[in-house]
């Protein structure tokens, strides 16, 4: 039975949809099309890992976001026979159209071929009526962007911006040596547990390089559901030209991501996506650390001399002034002090020309992430608040809502 054929499955059926619960017939006419996945050993043990896929055995604790265009629920959970919290995603299928139904079918199945301590992981997906359940590893801290919401509304330290982004570009690389382009980098999508794990999520949006066993230099296929993540998204993949775009569009993504970090706000997010697309067009000496894309802001980001002196940093500074004028240059929500190995990172990763962007796995090597190499596993978590307290009590069993979820636009937890 593929996957499609059990999201048809009747109301009361309970099917687990996990890749040894497939025909090989259906596993393999899937992948045909797909890259030879690496298969590295899952971070978490095996006797931590949760498979169960009886309803009954999961309490639903409290939603703690949406995601999907608001057509999931993310809820933390326990589950009782071993009393191990988790993330469940309950996602109406009824609701999706069949461009939707496809993009989950291929978030499923690839997240049981994707082996990295970087990339979330899906324990169990199972169907319960017309809903779809994915239970995954409970990630304490949340989403990057919750973190920023939460506890940095003016931006990150650049320590906590290069712990986040390291985990972030390891993930990414491993996607990218498998043939895939993530098309959706953000913050959201950046998750972090209570371990100081970092993972990237939101593989609905994946889009795979390989098409009959053979990799394309470019695809052509713009996301349709895609309007949440257009802030991210590279010049070359909002044009829709013929050049296409290639697994360089998310390296530019990792460079808004960067500001967004270090901004607390999402550049471009209240532009029409026009005026937004001629933005991103300019090129350097443009950049998005510019007042220009955010809201409007009293304070100032100053460039530090400290560090490696790449002369990244005065240049932008020089650049932003000829635009903007000297008493609006850089300005953010935040008057924190950034390098200029974190300056030269974003304009790296912003080059208008994706051939001038680093690949993933150079940009690792980048001068900005080489303090990686002398800092602890636990470091990332000395930069965090006190992992949150969680007070759990005795829920109802789930059962199916009779009502659609409400439209909210705060969603903060994508597949």
């Amino acid at each position: 039975m593929s996957l499609l054929d059990c999201f048809c499955t009747s109301r009361t059926q309970v099917e687990s949809l996990r890749p040894e619960k497939q025909s090989e017939t259906n596993i393999h006419q899937y992948l045909v099309d797909e890259p030879a996945f690496s298969r590295l050993p899952p971070t978490t043990r095996a006797k931590d890992v949760i498979c169960s896929t009886n309803v009954s055995h999961y309490e639903l604790q409290v939603e703690i976001g949406r995601g999907f265009d608001n057509l999931t629920t993310v809820h933390l959970a326990r589950h009782t026979p071993t009393g191990t919290l988790v993330t469940i995603k309950i996602t109406n299928l009824e609701n999706c159209t069949d461009e939707r139904l496809k993009a989950l079918q291929k978030a499923v199945i690839l997240s049981h071929f994707f082996r990295h301590p970087n990339i979330t992981t899906y324990w169990t997906v199972f169907t319960v009526g017309s809903w779809l359940w994915v239970i995954s590893p409970f990630m304490a801290y949340g989403s990057a962007s919750q973190l920023l919401k939460t506890y940095f509304p003016e931006g990150m330290s650049e320590t906590l911006i290069r712990n986040i982004l390291f985990g972030a570009v390891r993930g990414l690389s491993y996607l990218h040596q498998n043939g895939c382009i993530h098309r959706s980098i953000k913050a959201s999508h950046i998750l972090i547990s209570g371990d100081g794990l970092v993972t990237l999520s939101g593989l609905s949006h994946l889009h795979s390089l390989v098409k009959h066993g053979q990799r394309h230099r470019a695809v052509y296929d713009f996301p349709q559901f895609s309007t949440s993540v257009q802030p991210w998204l590279s010049p070359e993949l909002l044009r829709q030209d013929l050049h296409g775009y290639n697994v360089k569009s998310d390296i530019y993504s990792v460079g808004i991501t960067a500001c967004e970090l270090a901004s607390g706000q999402v550049p471009f997010q209240d532009m029409h996506r026009t005026q937004m697309l001629l933005q991103k067009l300019k090129g350097p000496p443009y950049s998005p650390l510019d007042v220009s894309i955010f809201p409007q802001s009293e304070s100032r980001m100053k460039n530090s001399r400290s560090g490696v002196d790449s002369g990244i940093g005065e240049s932008v500074l020089v650049s932003s002034g000829t635009r903007t004028g000297n008493s609006e240059r850089l300005q953010t929500p935040s008057s924190k002090t950034f390098s200029p190995a974190f300056f030269s990172l974003v304009q790296l990763c912003l080059q208008q020309d994706p051939e001038k962007r680093p690949s993933a796995s150079s940009l690792l090597s980048h001068v900005f992430f080489k303090q990686m190499k002398e800092e602890s596993q636990d470091s990332i978590l000395s930069l965090l608040p006190p992992k949150p307290s969680i007070a759990l009590s005795p829920v109802s069993p789930w059962t199916e809502p009779e009502c659609d979820f409400p439209d909210e636009k705060d969603s903060n937890w994508e597949f």
